[in-house]
């Protein structure tokens, strides 16, 4: 099962709105053959395994996800089991997905397969959290992304903050906007720095590295909006780009946005709490983006629904997630720099906790070093330790 869900997170940023899949195929404590889910509408991985194997029959099965009984973009995964004559199977959890959510297993036992559940459970969950949190709720898993200085600064007393971290921090912060489904920013970030957002992966070769997924960028807009010269627009043949304009955004700017291919959507809300949350649930609904009323025809089609949100700062539209309760996972890169001031700006503005009781608690899950930086991966803590993404 290890092996199976070492195989199954090569398929991360490929597969998603789908869940991440790996099988094994094991006879006589002999591997035979393995595979795992590598492209969103492509085979699952129960397929890949038993088209690794030459005879498949009486062998063992271990899937880290409970095997799909239903017709979707690929045939049923237990009838394949079956045809091939697997006589047991062992999966790590069972898939909440409506339209599976036990009856893959049931198939298999109504047809006299030996089946487990539960091996390497918390691994599995943990793996999938995001397809977990987006399959039970309707909403895409959401990472906080900053660099900071050991003192907790993203920028000095007069606002420099390029570059905090080193050449191998940033290209890890490029591989993951190249694996998410929508990258968010803040106009106050577009302003300051107008960026692209874009993911561009060179490795320490020189090398170009593919890119799993092309990001939407997503611009929260209160007052308001991008130029139509900025970066992010003037890139649209690159990568799609939403604006989340709030009420007292004018309609004309977003109508000349909407003209050249720029997605809108409309918040109901100007408090930015609110306008965080419908927007977090537009995208797990895979909603189309035209509320402006006219533009180009592919502006407002309706989207694969997001699974994974990247936040790019800054620090206002960061405290408006965590004042929303829609942060699950952190990525917080610590460079070796000492800035001081004691108006130099941290990760997260807002008006802060009053009580330590109140604070939003996370658990750390990794540690890892890029030359004289670290990168800390936290993930959110729930009060009974027992969901899905703990």
């Amino acid at each position: 099962m290890r092996l199976a869900l070492e195989l199954a997170g090569r398929g991360e940023g490929r597969v998603e709105p789908n869940p991440m899949v790996g099988c094994v195929l094991v006879r006589d404590g002999q591997l035979i053959g393995q595979g795992y889910h590598r492209q969103f509408g492509g085979p699952h991985a129960e397929i890949e395994a038993l088209s690794d194997c030459d005879d498949p029959r009486g062998a063992t099965a271990y899937v880290t996800l409970e095997p799909c009984c239903h017709h979707g973009k690929t045939p049923p995964c237990c009838d394949a089991l079956l045809a091939a004559g697997i006589s047991r199977v062992v999966v790590a959890m069972e898939d909440p997905f409506p339209m599976v959510a036990g009856g893959g297993l049931s198939v298999l036992r109504a047809a006299g397969i030996e089946t487990a559940v539960g091996a390497l459970f918390s691994e599995a969950s943990e793996l999938n959290s995001p397809y977990l949190k987006r399959i039970q709720t309707g909403r895409p898993w959401v990472i906080a992304k900053w660099a900071m200085t050991l003192d907790g600064r993203i920028a000095t007393v007069t606002g420099e903050s390029q570059w905090i971290t080193g050449e191998a921090s940033r290209r890890e912060v490029h591989r993951l906007r190249g694996r998410v489904d929508v990258i968010a920013v803040g106009m106050g970030t577009v302003v300051a720095d107008n960026p692209r957002l874009t993911a561009r992966v060179i490795d320490e070769q020189g090398q170009s590295e593919p890119i799993a997924r092309i990001a939407a960028r997503m611009v929260f807009c209160r007052h308001r909006t991008p130029a139509l010269d900025s970066q992010l627009v003037r890139s649209l043949d690159d990568a799609p780009m939403i604006v989340v304009a709030g009420p007292s955004v004018p309609q004309q700017p977003l109508r000349e946005l909407n003209r050249v291919g720029v997605g809108v959507w409309r918040s109901r809300s100007a408090n930015p709490t609110e306008m965080v949350a419908e927007a977090v649930q537009r995208s797990g609904r895979g909603e189309g983006a035209s509320d402006a009323g006219e533009g180009k025809s592919d502006a407002g089609k309706a989207t694969t629904p997001a699974t994974n949100w990247m936040l790019e700062g800054g620090s206002q539209l960061l405290a408006s997630f965590f004042a929303a309760g829609q942060v699950d996972e952190c990525q917080v890169y610590v460079g070796p720099l000492v800035f001081g001031g004691k108006d130099a700006a941290g990760p997260v503005a807002g008006a802060g906790t009053a009580q330590l009781v109140d604070a939003d608690r996370f658990g750390l899950r990794r540690i890892d070093r890029f030359g004289d930086d670290v990168r800390l991966l936290y993930r959110r803590r729930n009060i009974d330790n027992s969901s899905f993404f703990t």
